[in-house]
């Protein structure tokens, strides 16, 4: 971390700060945070490394990030006080490219949610310390109030907004990914999936839409092939070979995929997304905290700010997530409907 100052401004430079591998007693045996954190401040500007040792999954794209007072005054007390903002990411044991990961440093947690984080927490003139967990101690961090906020594509639904508040940050999608030779698109009809192939994973909510909607075709007298395979390796394999269509997962799976096969021989491309809710109801992906602590408004309202200012549109760009983006962070917005949560 580097310090500059100039007459009127205060410069802070974040890279992502190490990831301190240290196992303590009870839940911390689960969960590893930021080593030093850096000093905060309530004015001046901050440079976030969005991307920083992101191993080829981010274009590295530095961001320019003013703190924002009349925000920074709607923040609890103690957050305040504390000068820190504790952001969760449930992304033990190994970790999801682009999403949250180990860097290429073999230290850094990296990835397009614990940068969101950081640059929100930029906003607030608070210092970021990023805390990384297993799924299910990423939520017995924030009941605690050990941790502030996730930032963990978390998704927004009916069940955890009786225990959570959120703030909305992107949109959350499936999306088909096709070798980009493949003339096919999506194209929000299912009708258009009739006499194709497509992989899907096995017990995950993409398959029960995909077995929908080949239920729906079978009735039209039309037919979808789906197909199963044991690992990201073969499924990608098959789709290269052309035994399937499409290959149909969540949308920064194959935004990550499409990213990393882009100079092979093989190169691929998104054939178009679809709400991870269903046809219904736009899936989002939220900011988590403990509900009624005070935080989801400043939270949507910093979101907002990177909004209108262009940080978040970069941010999604350096990811290629994109396609994710949202006019406006919402406090807890309609979510996924108990019946399929």
């Amino acid at each position: 971390m580097s310090f500059t100052s100039s007459r009127s401004v205060f410069t802070r430079s974040w890279r992502a700060l190490p990831v301190a591998v240290a196992l303590a007693l009870g839940l911390s045996a689960c969960a590893s945070s930021s080593s030093t954190p850096a000093a905060a401040s309530s004015s001046g500007t901050t440079v976030v490394d969005v991307g920083a040792h992101s191993n080829g999954a981010a274009t590295e794209t530095p961001i320019s990030v003013p703190v924002v007072a009349s925000i920074r005054a709607e923040l609890p007390k103690s957050i305040l006080a504390s000068g820190q903002l504790v952001i969760g990411e449930g992304a033990l044991p190994a970790g999801s490219p682009p999403l949250a990961y180990v860097g290429d440093d073999q230290k850094t947690l990296t990835g397009s949610e614990p940068d969101i984080g950081r640059l929100v927490a930029a906003v607030f003139g608070l210092t970021p310390v990023i805390t990384n967990a297993t799924w299910d101690n990423l939520f017995v961090g924030i009941d605690s109030g050990r941790t502030d906020v996730g930032f963990s594509n978390i998704t927004d639904t009916e069940q955890r907004q009786e225990k959570y508040d959120f703030a909305s940050y992107r949109q959350d999608n499936l999306a088909f990914e096709v070798l980009k030779s493949s003339s096919w698109n999506f194209d929000g009809n299912y009708e258009n999936l009739a006499g194709q192939t497509v992989a899907v994973g096995s017990g995950t909510n993409q398959e029960k839409i995909l077995l929908q909607w080949q239920s729906q075709l079978k009735a039209q007298g039309k037919t979808l092939t789906v197909k199963y395979y044991p690992d990201e390796n073969s499924t990608e394999l098959a789709l290269s070979s052309g035994k399937i269509t499409a290959y149909f997962a969540p949308n920064p799976e194959i935004a990550y995929h499409i990213t990393q096969v882009s100079k092979t021989t093989n190169p691929t491309r998104n054939a178009g997304k679809f709400s991870g809710a269903g046809a219904t109801l736009q899936g989002l992906i939220a900011a988590t905290t403990k509900k009624g602590d005070g935080l989801a408004k400043p939270l949507a309202d910093a979101i907002n700010y990177l909004i209108q200012h262009g940080q978040y549109a970069k941010w999604l760009a350096a990811y290629n997530l994109s396609n994710e983006a949202v006019a406006t962070s919402l406090v807890n917005p309609p979510g996924l409907p108990l019946s399929n949560s």
